[in-house]
């Protein structure tokens, strides 16, 4: 009798004692399955059933290196029924290699829980008043006022709802329009027509400047093949609009597309618009604030091979997208650090669309207007990336006027003995600004109401600190009815208690310090009487938008000028165009410059620069206001001057001659125990046994990490430095096939870390 088949299926598990995965029998039954196919097999002494992947099948007298007789068979096909493209397993492998995770997990991270599940989809036809409606078929008084409430309406709109609208019990008057030719129907996903809803009209398509149609026209020469391009535009140069037209031109060629952004708060504003453009194109959605049966539908339309485009945070690039379809990928806000994945695997969104384009032999583009210095040098210095700039604001766009206040000298200017946060020149440019008519836009990129809680007497020197930490508590408050309850929070293992009302030590009153959103939402109402907290003034953060409903509601409301001021931290600093908004207000510009990071200045310099091109996107001029303690730093001071080159050029010389990223590749390990002693000896026994084959690499540390214990856990770090990433993947590959590297509570692997802490 024949012997069965043999396979490598990747297990979703930390297993990690081979590349590919672990060595099954395929069962007769099973011989057609595909690599890609997710099944379920045996895994261990206990023989637990364990979902799994198809990655390989195992050629005749491939050396197996353990007998057949121990290998185990297949249990069955997993009732996911899912099988993943050829060109998305690829991808995964090099996931895999490159960022030092298992298969089994980096496969297991790709196919959402949600999948799993029966959910059904549902579409919605859209309809719009036909271009050229004919004039020889005659309709009714009634249809004709069905039109004329269609055109005072946001459109495309759901037939249902224009039917209501209209006065109709039903939808069979509009479909006669739409057999007619009065109106144009279009079919939707029932979750691409809220986009579109919620996007309301959409400007027709601007005619593109003489910037914008040379990069539209190189970049479009390159479809069919692998090319890296990076637009660098300054804020309202119409970087979206080149994405749109790249789009358009990728679906007429009969391929499909992703659209990468940062943030899910920047999802609605860009599929309505892509959406509403490419009318005929289907346009499916994918990142974490989709409910379970909303990413299943987007999911499923995806792998079926019925959507164009997707658009999405980072986890959109694992979109299934059938093999030789994939045409080309846009990462807008390329240097954004949302896109760096925080656990296994720690991809990187930029690195790893790069990577997706090489496989799918399709052009990838990187946009910004303050491109990574990665991205910056691969231009500029490598060549390896075709440079296209965008010098100017789009028509009818102003460039907003910048000023740096030196805070220090206003606060001591200011007689209140009381905290203030918002100085005179932003108070007064705010008062002018809601005079007018105007939005205003207000970033503090911290959490809470108070980062520094202490004993009231300075003679005294306790400090709040976290019991499972080496960190401070951050004041917040809750406001529960006519009620304030002030309670503590770490923001690194989120534990919380009341705010202590004594010193534990000599019982003296206790004080807090510093700022944070709810401090600076409580002195806008102080400052402003006629602002009104959840109605007029509103706070975006980590607190009050919990869900990506959160989001779109808040900015759909700011959209529509319900909501005249709205603050928060770094996620209304990039991507948001909202024309009425005509000042942007930095209430600190200095809180990343302090933190232990090498990146310190250019995280800096590209908030400060995006927060204030959010200004002057109307027909009236624009302003930004930058409070800084340090306003004669490089970082805020080119910022506020728009030389993003030649904040550039003086950052990657610092780097070069430091010997830093991105002139040499870094990978950090770290390590985490309850023991200082023994993370300590642990940490030391892993990097004398890296130093016996690094070879060129340069092994730093151990050494603690800038946070020493988060969490109960002491943190120690290894660094890898070198020239080459291909060394530093060799050397964790080698480690890995030694078992010095298993993934958990206890190591972490990070390639090319964003993050210092």
């Amino acid at each position: 009798m024949d012997e069965l088949p043999l396979v490598v299926v990747a297990v979703e598990r930390a297993v990690d004692r081979s590349p590919d995965g672990l060595t099954y029998a395929l069962p007769r039954e099973l011989a057609r399955l595909p690599d890609g196919a997710r099944v379920e097999v045996p895994l261990g002494r206990g023989e637990t059933p364990t979902a799994g992947w198809i990655v390989r099948r195992i050629a005749a007298g491939e050396d197996i290196g353990i007998p057949r007789e121990k290998i185990k068979p297949i249990l069955g096909v997993d009732p996911s029924g899912v099988v993943l493209p050829g060109e998305l397993m690829q991808f995964a492998r090099w996931i895999s290699g490159y960022y030092a995770c298992p298969i089994g997990m980096t496969l297991a991270s790709i196919l959402p829980a949600a999948v799993r599940k029966a959910i059904g989809r549902v579409e919605r036809t859209l309809v719009d008043l036909a271009p050229t409606p004919p004039t020889a078929v005659k309709i009714t008084k009634r249809q004709q006022q069905a039109l004329d409430v269609l055109a005072t309406l946001p459109r495309p709109i759901e037939i249902a709802d224009l039917a209501e609208a209209a006065g109709y019990s039903s939808v069979e008057p509009l479909k006669r329009l739409i057999a007619s030719g009065h109106l144009v129907a279009t079919k939707k996903t029932s979750f691409e027509a809220g986009f579109i809803a919620r996007a309301g009209n959409i400007a027709p398509a601007p005619e593109p400047t003489a910037e914008q149609s040379a990069a539209i026209a190189a970049i479009s020469r390159d479809f069919g093949q692998f090319a890296q391009h990076l637009i660098f535009g300054v804020t309202g140069s119409g970087k979206t609009e080149i994405y749109i037209r790249l789009l358009e031109e990728c679906v007429r060629r009969g391929k499909r597309a992703i659209l990468l952004v940062p943030e899910i708060s920047l999802t609605p504003q860009t599929v309505g618009r892509i959406a509403a453009r490419l009318v005929h194109a289907k346009v499916a959605v994918l990142h974490s604030g989709l409910t379970d049966a909303q990413r299943n539908q987007q999911w499923q339309l995806l792998a079926e091979g019925g959507a164009d485009v997707v658009v999405g945070a980072r986890s959109a690039l694992f979109a299934p997208i059938p093999d030789d379809s994939l045409g080309l990928i846009v990462v807008d806000e390329e240097h954004e650090p949302g896109y760096k994945q925080d656990s296994a695997p720690r991809y990187h969104g930029r690195d790893a669309a790069i990577r997706r384009a090489q496989i799918a032999k399709c052009p990838v583009v990187l946009g910004s207007a303050t491109p990574s210095l990665e991205s910056w040098m691969n231009a500029v210095e490598r060549k390896i990336s075709t440079l296209h700039r965008l010098t100017k604001r789009a028509p009818g766009l102003n460039v907003p006027k910048v000023t740096v206040v030196d805070f220090g000298a206003e606060r001591r200017e200011i007689r209140d003995r009381r905290v203030n946060l918002i100085g005179p020149t932003l108070r007064e440019s705010m008062e002018k600004t809601l005079r007018e008519g105007g939005q205003v836009l207000l970033l503090l990129n911290r959490r809470g109401y108070a980062n520094y809680i202490a004993c009231s007497d300075q003679r005294c020197e306790w400090m709040l600190t976290c019991t499972d930490c080496d960190a401070g508590m951050v004041c917040h408050v809750d406001a529960a009815g006519n009620a304030r309850k002030s309670f503590v929070r770490c923001h690194h293992c989120l534990a919380e208690t009341l705010l202590p009302k004594q010193c534990p030590d000599c019982g003296k009153p206790v004080t807090v310090f510093g700022l944070g959103t709810q401090r600076v939402e409580e002195e806008l109402t102080r400052l402003f009487p006629s602002l009104i907290e959840g109605e007029t003034l509103l706070r975006v953060d980590g607190d009050t938008m919990q869900t990506a409903a959160h989001f779109h509601d808040a900015l759909e409301r700011f959209g529509k000028g319900e909501v005249k001021v709205l603050m928060g931290t770094q996620m209304i600093a990039k991507g948001l165009d909202f024309p009425n908004v005509r000042l942007v207000g930095v209430v600190s510009a200095d809180t990343a410059l302090a933190l232990p990071d090498f990146r310190a200045a250019e995280r800096t310099f590209q908030l400060v620069s995006q927060v204030s091109g959010r200004a002057g996107r109307g027909a009236n001029p624009g302003r930004a206001v930058i409070q800084s303690f340090e306003p004669d730093t490089p970082a805020i001071r080119l910022a506020a001057s728009h030389e993003f080159e030649r904040f550039a050029a003086q950052e990657l010389a610092d780097r070069k001659e430091f010997g830093l990223p991105p002139y040499r590749r870094l990978a950090r390990l770290i390590l985490r125990h309850p023991g200082e002693t023994e993370c300590a000896n642990r940490s030391a026994a892993l990097a004398q046994a890296i130093r016996g084959f690094a070879g060129a690499v340069e092994v730093r540390g151990p050494s603690v990490c800038p946070i020493a214990r988060i969490a109960g856990k002491y943190r120690r770090q290894i660094e890898l430095l070198s020239d080459s990433a291909v060394e530093i993947s060799r050397v964790l590959a080698e480690a890995r096939s030694q078992g010095l590297l298993k993934l958990g509570e206890e190591l972490a692997v990070d390639v090319d870390p964003i993050s210092a802490v």
